[in-house]
């Protein structure tokens, strides 16, 4: 697992991220809060996930990889052993439960499918996505 990423980083970045997804959704900044669940909270679509990644990219200056957080969250856990066909195992959930420590373990579905990974994020998976490609050296 990556290096873990502190509340104080986090709140470094919250304020730029939470008002760029803001300005993605058209929604009013005080809505966006840390803990917002950006599809069943703030109402993103998957279009928006990608329109956030590429405005935070362009305002930090930095490049998230597609992907990343299920390759990092998988670390040296073989492909079979974490997803079959497209669904988490349980060594896949509890791996993704882990790295994504910010989401609500009930929002951890038994064989979940790879493809809704991204309605688990929160802000604060953005702030942390943020951090990490800043960490990895920017754009």
């Amino acid at each position: 697992m990556p290096v873990a990423i502190s509340k104080e980083e986090i709140q470094a970045v919250y304020p730029q991220v939470a008002r760029v997804i803001a300005e993605a959704l058209a929604r009013d900044p005080a809505e966006v809060r840390l803990s917002s669940r950006l599809f069943a909270d703030l109402e993103a679509e998957s279009i928006d996930l990608l329109d956030m990644v590429f405005r935070l990219e362009r305002e930090f200056k930095i490049q998230i990889p597609r992907g990343r957080i299920v390759e990092d969250a998988r670390g040296d856990l073989p492909q079979a052993q974490f997803e079959t066909a497209g669904v988490l195992t349980e060594a896949g959930l509890a791996r993704l439960r882990e790295y994504l420590s910010e989401v609500p373990a009930q929002s951890f579905r038994p064989h979940m499918n790879l493809a809704d990974v991204p309605t688990l994020f929160t802000v604060e998976t953005m702030c942390k996505m943020v951090i990490r490609a800043m960490r990895a050296g920017g754009a």
